[in-house]
């Protein structure tokens, strides 16, 4: 089976539900609909170029019904992160993925102000061009037996790829993860026996399907379960998102801490009455967040953790088993060894190493990437490059990225760790980030990005309270905003460079 023909499975059974409403445009579609339109852009896709195909579309029924067409079509949609550098990312999926024609909208290219780059096909020239043969041609042929159906589209191996997509580059350039029809599939199973979902489910989908996190609980897992999926292309719009939840009733939500945060502060008393789910995840989620969402709202934010490379959701809280502040227990045929970051022996339960994962959940590899792949997958096992520790209760607590560690005095720090400690001491509204820079005499400084300016000396002797010394940011930086990737994550490569560069022009900084 493969994701669009489980699609097809899904139409031909519920062909006059809802399927897609799409509050960008205000369009309403239903599940025929839906499979006439992939059909016909499907024949279309046909015409270009074998193998892959960009796609740079927002969070939409366009975005949806493309990606499914490509699909059908035998391509595979590489998802471009139009966020931000829409036209550098544009090029570089180019040349590491070797292909030309981008599908995309004029619209979206003149709200972003990005110019058009070669090989760039708009979506309103593509409907606009559609005949009424081509109308008809489809409308046959979603009337045939699915069985047959299927069998008309692309029916190669499960194994073969359904999307490649970017990691976030937070760290170093992105790389291409590619995706399989059978790793998607194994996590839409996963996640339908930890969360019990059912034909009744109704998603508010405003993460960027350039995300996995939005690929796959915004997109592929509604689909698969013929759902309703309420699009909106803009997760920053706090109050629209607020406005669709309170009017529509979503069964669930998912999102990142910032963008609850901004749902918080701009939502009233009942907006989320009729959540099941409200799921947080791609950064920790603050007690803090958690504890004002249930105040206001009586809703419980589940956290989960997840990476590009496994589909992305290795774990999750739910809500008949959840422990606050961890990011759950293993979905089901997922399974997680925490190893010693040294010596590579399996660390005992509550003891803190590197988490590799093995499933049918884990990418087929990085495309065009060897090395990469090899140094992430070693037997079987895939490298996360996070750290954390398992409890004696079976629940995976993650406590950073092995680069968000700093080596001092021979002893490993958490800078997540400092953060969650600052944070708890900063004003409402306050963001923190703490990163590494380089120090000529010891080795490594730990500075502390704050959004407010603090006093240094006090907020020194009340971390000191909760923190070793070594530990202890002796450095404190303001940035009125923090940079942010695409997918609301706080983007720590950025941060980092500003503040390496910020005490360069400003050496007394160092001191301080």
């Amino acid at each position: 089976m493969l994701l669009h023909q489980k699609f097809i499975d899904s139409a031909k059974l519920f062909g006059d539900k809802l399927a897609i409403h799409d509050f960008t445009t205000s369009k309403k579609v239903n599940y025929d609909r839906a499979l006439i339109a992939s059909l016909i852009l499907a024949g279309i896709f046909k015409k270009l170029e074998k193998g892959n195909i960009g796609l740079m579309l927002p969070t939409s029924a366009g975005c949806i019904l493309a990606k499914i067409a490509i699909l059908m079509s035998g391509r595979t949609p590489v998802m471009i992160n139009y966020s931000t550098g829409a036209e550098q990312n544009a090029r570089f999926a180019q040349r590491k993925c070797d292909f030309k024609s981008i599908i995309t909208s004029k619209a979206l290219l003149e709200k972003i102000e990005c110019p058009y780059v070669d090989g760039m096909i708009y979506i309103e020239d593509i409907m606009d061009k559609i005949s009424g043969l081509q109308k008809v041609k489809a409308a046959l042929l979603s009337k045939l037996p699915a069985k047959l159906l299927k069998k008309l589209v692309f029916s190669g191996s499960d194994q073969s790829n359904a999307a490649i997509l970017f990691t976030s580059g937070s760290e170093k350039d992105p790389k291409a993860v590619q995706l399989t029809h059978r790793n998607i599939l194994a996590n839409i199973e996963s996640c339908t026996e930890r969360f019990k979902f059912t034909n009744d489910e109704v998603f508010l989908s405003t993460l960027p399907y350039f995300h996995v996190f939005g690929l796959t609980v915004n997109m592929w897992i509604p689909l698969y379960h013929a759902n309703t999926i309420l699009t909106y292309a803009n997760p920053l719009e706090y109050s629209k998102v607020c406005e669709i939840a309170r009017k529509h009733s979503p069964s669930l939500m998912v999102g990142t801490p910032s963008f609850f945060w901004g749902y918080l502060r701009k939502s009233e008393a009942g907006d989320f009455d009729s959540l099941r789910i409200a799921l947080c995840g791609a950064d920790k989620c603050p007690d803090s967040l958690r504890d004002a969402f249930q105040e206001k709202h009586g809703i419980t934010l589940l956290e989960g953790y997840g990476a590009t490379e496994c589909s992305p959701v290795i774990s999750a809280n739910c809500p008949e088993d959840n422990c606050p502040g961890s990011v759950g227990k293993p979905v089901a045929g997922v399974q997680v060894r925490i190893e010693n970051y040294e010596t590579g022996e399996e660390c005992a339960p509550g003891e803190d190493g590197r988490i590799l994962i093995k499933g049918e959940n884990v990418m087929r590899g990085y495309f065009n990437d060897f090395e990469q792949t090899s140094l992430h997958i070693r037997r079987g096992w895939y490298d996360t490059g996070d750290m954390g520790n398992i409890d004696a209760n079976g629940y995976l607590w993650h406590v950073g990225r092995l680069k968000r560690f700093v080596k001092i005095g021979g002893e490993m720090v958490s800078l997540v760790k400092i953060e969650d400690v600052l944070e708890k001491l900063l004003p409402d509204d306050a963001l923190c980030s703490v990163v590494e820079v380089p120090d000529a005499v010891k080795g490594a400084r730990i500075v502390a990005v704050t959004t407010v300016e603090l006093e240094r000396k006090a907020i020194m002797k009340q971390l000191a309270e909760q923190l070793p010394a070594i530990a202890i940011p002796k450095t404190f930086l303001v940035m009125e905003n923090l940079p942010k990737m695409g997918s609301g994550k706080i983007d720590f490569k950025t941060i980092t460079e500003m503040a390496r560069e910020e005490l360069t022009l400003d050496p007394k900084k160092k001191k301080n």
